[in-house]
């Protein structure tokens, strides 16, 4: 059993940053991943990190803005988001599952979830 508990989100104006935690019991061997999901959308995967960190992916809308990192000791995943955008606007989740693929599916179902945090960018 796996319990996820994320912090971090918040209103931010254009072009500005954020930092996403996700503190994590149980296991630190699952692969690691944040999703979000908009108003009316379905949830959608953005980052995703290997259990010892060695492999990370991105999806394209975020390349280069957005950083996924892990620090094993705390057994806590990070989403360092910058240059955010009004479409950046969503509920994010923090995911733990084994290694069924890579990367992890784009509309994935499986594994733990955490309670999600709100990032609103706005003017």
């Amino acid at each position: 059993q796996v319990q996820l508990v994320e912090s971090g989100g918040g209103l931010v104006q254009p072009g500005g940053s954020l930092n996403l935690s996700c503190a994590a019991s149980g296991s630190t061997r699952y692969v690691m991943s944040w999703y979000r999901q908009a108003p009316g959308q379905e949830r959608e995967l953005v980052a995703a990190i290997t259990g010892f960190g060695a492999s990370t992916y991105y999806v394209d809308f975020v390349k280069g803005r957005f950083t996924i990192s892990r620090d094993i000791a705390k057994n806590t995943v990070y989403l360092q988001m910058n240059s955010l955008k009004p479409e950046d606007t969503a509920v994010y989740y923090c995911n733990a599952d084994s290694f069924r693929t890579w990367p992890p599916g784009r509309h994935s179902t499986s594994g733990y979830w955490g309670q999600g945090a709100q990032v609103t960018v706005s003017s």
